[in-house]
């Protein structure tokens, strides 16, 4: 089963603003009507419920967004871009991967949704934009914003009411294909189970989902065996049916492990609910030892509860150790009545997330300069626009240049850095001399 998968997402780029002038008949120096260009496209995840796996994405990990158009003459604007949309399960939870290693939460789509996770460049300015009574001619045209770039990271956590948790060969199987739809592999060996199953239980006039996880072994939260590929599932849960193989050679001990291993992994996990299933009471040996596994287990079980649970009614389901045999149904019904009360009693899970409030980058509001040794670095993105559109080598261009820097406030600010005619300004990959 694929549960995680890392994304490499690109928006879309804007178009750039057109440079032109109108030409008409009796009319050879018309004004400008340079058009602008179209935003990019802006990449989207939405919650899809007919999806269980990110295995869609993981050969598809790359996505690019639509770019926008490019400006036209007679002020033609550019078309914005479509957007991407990327489905996901619903149970994902998005990352942001950053520069540093680190993950900032995004979002978590435990409902149908859809997220802007990347957005698109803005288009650039045509040339019109830039008219005034001191600048008839203007030869300034912005190209478009590079979109986002956004390294994602998505983990699948399946949502279920009832995780089913045991050791290999504990019956888990059996049990979930006796009360649901489900059909899992059945065998008498460890680790028939290779990822999570889903199924839904109808009872009286209520259902709710199960959710079969992997067998876990001693280790388990560091690796061994398949349980930790899958543990993530059984977090959101909001409670346990803990099945123990009646056939065990120690029952407590068995019920210790699964427990420490829960705790091991996420101690969140260790204090939900459990209800203690003893399995495979058609077999005559477990039949003949009930009374003496009730007692091996029943004081722990009850002493494990009462320091996780407070509510009196659920503590008289979960305080129960009960007998079932999922080959003859024997306790089944019960069990699953007594799993469903429980539902109604315990409150629902929110997974709490810290999430990032500046998670899109803001630009700078005003632009800055950086003093070199021999040249002037000027860091605004409205500049370098300029530059990428523009003939640097065309005086009246660097005129209009100078214009826009004194309105930015640059010009004051490069004279108070102690800047001297001759020396060099470098606005992205362009250069210009100070005058």
């Amino acid at each position: 089963m694929i549960d995680t998968v890392r994304l490499n997402l690109f928006a879309g780029k804007g178009g750039n603003g057109c440079v032109s002038f109108l030409h008409m008949k009796f009319n050879p120096n018309g004004g400008p009507n340079g058009g602008d260009g179209g935003n990019g496209g802006d990449i989207f995840i939405e919650a899809d419920p007919s999806l269980n796996t990110l295995l869609h994405l993981k050969f598809n990990s790359t996505i690019y967004g639509n770019n926008g158009q490019h400006g036209k003459g007679k002020d033609q604007r550019g078309s914005n871009s479509n957007s991407t949309t990327i489905k996901a399960p619903l149970g994902t939870v998005l990352w942001k991967i950053n520069s540093d290693g680190t993950k900032t939460f995004i979002d978590d789509l435990s409902e149908i949704k859809t997220v802007l996770v990347a957005k698109g460049g803005l288009g650039g300015w045509g040339n019109s934009r830039f008219v005034s009574s001191t600048n008839q001619e203007p030869l300034l045209a912005e190209s478009g914003e590079i979109g986002e770039e956004v390294i994602l990271f998505l983990e699948l956590k399946l949502l279920a009411d009832v995780g089913l948790i045991a050791k290999p060969n504990a019956g888990k199987s059996t049990f979930i294909s006796r009360c649901t739809s489900a059909k899992p592999k059945v065998a008498d060996y460890q680790f028939t189970t290779l990822e999570p199953v889903l199924g839904v239980v109808d009872y009286q006039e209520n259902s709710f989902v199960m959710m079969e996880i992997p067998g876990l072994i001693e280790g388990a939260n560091e690796g061994v065996g398949l349980g930790f590929q899958f543990l993530r599932h059984a977090e959101r849960a909001r409670f346990y049916i803990h099945l123990i193989d009646g056939l065990s050679i120690n029952h407590l001990e068995e019920w210790k492990m699964i427990n420490n291993e829960l705790e091991q992994f996420n101690p969140e996990m260790a204090k939900k609910a459990q209800i203690v299933v003893v399995t495979k009471m058609d077999v005559t040996e477990v039949k003949d030892y009930e009374e003496i596994i009730l007692q091996e287990l029943k004081q722990n079980v009850i002493c494990h509860n009462s320091s996780i649970i407070t509510d009196p009614e659920a503590l008289s389901i979960v305080n129960k150790v009960h007998f079932i045999s999922s080959i003859s149904g024997q306790g089944v019904t019960e069990l699953i009545g007594a799993a469903a009360n429980l539902l109604t009693i315990l409150p629902k899970n929110v997974e709490k997330y810290e999430f990032d409030e500046e998670y899109f980058d803001v630009e700078p509001s005003h632009p800055s300069i950086i003093k070199m040794d021999d040249h002037y670095i000027v860091n605004s993105k409205k500049l370098e626009r300029f530059t990428l559109m523009s003939d640097m080598n065309d005086h009246r261009v660097m005129i209009q240049m100078w214009s826009q820097m004194i309105k930015l406030g640059l010009s004051k600010q490069l004279e108070e850095s102690g800047i001297q005619p001759g020396d060099t300004i470098k606005i992205g990959e362009s250069e210009m001399e100070w005058i």
